[in-house]
């Protein structure tokens, strides 16, 4: 058995220990009560780890992950850290031998890595971020129940092709914005089994995924996000999006959501709770194969900016605006901007005498006011 540093020594903790195997060693040897005297952990671990090795195990053995590497690629693959000491263990090829660095490159011919976090931890937070010579990532155990932030997990992972997440305990997150921002290879994501009844920040969550198809939202609880500014930005592949689940009473940045969505043919909003919503410029911008839309529930008395909110819907054809209320609405200019196969625009005679009044008042200054509207927007994230 490897010596363990400090044996005997009351502030011994998990992280003391070089690797899992160790540790379930010590305690194949060692009768619990005895092992608990041996080995202090800190008080939060004290009373789990009171009973068998296989409570341990049950316990302790937090993630198990499984990546592949891209061939001929390099790069970071790992990112949790705290006061610079690891929070997980490496292990090339599956087999036991335990990795002592955080890059591979091409000389390591690696195609396989496991990756063992054994440690208390409540955030996933950059996790993976751009680690983009990632290509498979499969989660084949997850038993935490604490983790809080899931914000940039997958971030920046563009060569992510397969990713395996279905056991992810999501109960307590809360955000997880930016969480699959620019995995840009991935054409399906499975979170049917996700829980997000905590989760407030959904902002840039699926943004710049550019080859994804398909999601199902139906098991979504979004009642208490109260921001999806990009949400949906750039995912240029998607065709249809069924949101009648989403519940938006809280929600109050919708601006840029589904910005770009140029293979978006069919979407359903209509249930959507915007009465808190103020910001929606740029919502549906580039939407530009989108025919139809049912907007006919919003309530806007709240909204300050729609600026180009339909800009660029080229096939747009119907639009029954009846019930939008713009009286606090302070940019309005390039609502309708390049629609133009719009045949049929129901809004109402004080919408239209605002927005007529807010494009001509604007239209001077257009391109300075979107710069400074842009940066506002972006400090929301």
């Amino acid at each position: 058995m490897e010596k363990i540093s400090q044996y005997s020594n009351n502030n011994c903790s998990v992280m003391k220990i070089k690797s899992k195997y160790i540790l379930a060693k010590i305690f194949e040897n060692l009768q619990p009560k005895k092992g608990l005297k041996i080995i202090q952990y800190n008080k939060k671990c004290q009373k789990k780890i009171g009973k068998r090795k296989i409570d341990y195990k049950r316990e302790y053995s937090k993630i198990i992950i499984e990546i592949i590497p891209c061939e001929n690629k390099k790069g970071k693959f790992i990112n949790i850290n705290k006061n610079n000491e690891r929070y997980y263990h490496i292990y090339f090829n599956d087999d036991k031998k335990e990795v002592k660095k955080t890059e591979i490159t091409e000389r390591d011919n690696v195609k396989k890595i496991k990756i063992i976090i054994d440690y208390e931890i409540k955030s996933l937070s950059n996790l993976f971020m751009k680690c983009d010579c990632i290509k498979t990532i499969n989660f084949i155990e997850f038993n935490l129940e604490d983790i809080r932030t899931m914000r940039n997990m997958f971030s920046g992972c563009t060569s992510l092709e397969n990713l395996d997440i279905s056991k992810i305990n999501t109960t307590n997150v809360t955000s997880m914005s930016y969480m699959f921002y620019y995995c840009k290879l991935l054409k399906n994501i499975n979170i049917s089994n996700f829980d997000t009844g905590n989760v407030t920040t959904m902002c840039r969550m699926f943004c710049r995924c550019s080859a994804l198809e398909k999601l199902d939202f139906s098991h979504f609880d979004t009642r208490y996000v109260t921001n999806m500014y990009r949400m949906f930005d750039r995912c240029s592949s998607i065709k249809e999006l069924d949101l009648s689940h989403f519940d938006t009473r809280n929600v109050t940045n919708m601006s840029y959501m589904f910005n770009e969505c140029s293979s978006l043919k069919k979407i359903e909003v209509s249930n959507f709770d915007t009465r808190n919503v103020i910001n929606m410029q740029y919502m549906f911008h580039g939407c530009s194969a989108l025919k139809k839309i049912d907007l006919s529930h919003f309530d806007t008395r709240k909204v300050t900016n729609m600026r180009y909110m339909f800009g660029n819907c080229f096939w747009l054809e119907k639009l029954d605006l009846s019930n939008f209320d713009a009286r606090n609405a302070t940019y309005m200019n390039g609502m309708f901007n390049r629609c133009n196969y719009l045949k049929q625009l129901s809004i109402s005679d004080s919408f239209i005498k605002k927005y007529t009044m807010i494009v001509h008042e604007h239209s001077s200054s257009e391109e300075n006011e979107r710069d400074r509207i842009d940066q506002s927007s972006s400090s929301e994230d």
